[in-house]
């Protein structure tokens, strides 16, 4: 019935209005990317610095102020590695996808490498051969794991980047889609009905009149009835 009556309006109203639904906008799929948390990708070489260090024996290296130096870097290292890295990888273990909780964690790391470096330079000069194997292992691995969670950055920053982007243009999307339905459609435009064709009119045929010969009348007379 419902077809039926659809139908029936529909020759009814030859140029009723059509609305054209608008599609809803759809927000781009974020491309799926989980950060790990940062303890997962420094831990094994965090506790290799960590046991490197508290084997150096600083009394095998050439006495001098070199070795002094390095005594201090090593200090700075064990304090930074028991009380200030724990608690800022805790609180960027917390929340891996938040910028502002890792990167003070990824700083500190950076710190860490560079204080590790200029004791592997000093132990260069003054440390006995395996003593500086040990040490140039450790900060290779060390950068490693850096690289790795600096491109971990790098990749969070991209995604959120991209989700802004995406969520704007879903916000005028939306915009745009609200202004259209609030706008009432013109009213439609109705072609003109077509104009029937006339057929022409066949022109009457001529009738043809006899003229009388010449010496007759038209109509002959007719004779008396007795």
């Amino acid at each position: 019935m419902v077809l039926i009556a659809s139908a029936f309006i529909s020759q009814l109203y030859p140029c009723a209005a059509q609305t054209t639904p608008v599609a809803a906008p759809g927000a781009n799929a974020v491309s799926a990317f989980s950060p790990a948390a940062p303890s997962d990708i420094l831990r094994r070489s965090l506790d290799e610095v960590q046991q490197t260090i508290g084997n150096l024996k600083l009394e095998k290296w050439k006495r001098g102020t070199v070795r002094d130096e390095a005594g201090t870097n090593v200090e700075a290292i064990q304090r930074d590695m028991q009380g200030t890295l724990p608690s800022l990888l805790k609180e960027a273990d917390a929340a891996p996808g938040s910028l502002s909780k890792v990167l003070p964690a990824s700083r500190n790391v950076d710190a860490l490498y560079d204080v590790l470096l200029h004791v592997v330079e000093a132990a260069r000069v003054v440390a006995p051969g395996d003593q500086v194997g040990e040490l140039q292992t450790t900060l290779a691995d060390l950068e490693k794991a850096r690289v790795r969670l600096g491109i971990q950055l790098q990749q969070t920053a991209a995604m959120q980047e991209k989700q802004i982007v995406d969520l704007r243009a879903t916000v005028q999307s939306q915009s745009a889609a609200l202004k259209v339905a609030a706008t009432p459609p013109p009213a439609p435009k109705c072609p003109a009905p077509a104009t029937p064709t006339r057929k022409k009119k066949r022109p009457a045929a001529k009738t043809t009149t006899t003229k009388p010969a010449a010496g007759t009348t038209a109509n002959p007379p007719t004779k008396p009835q007795q």
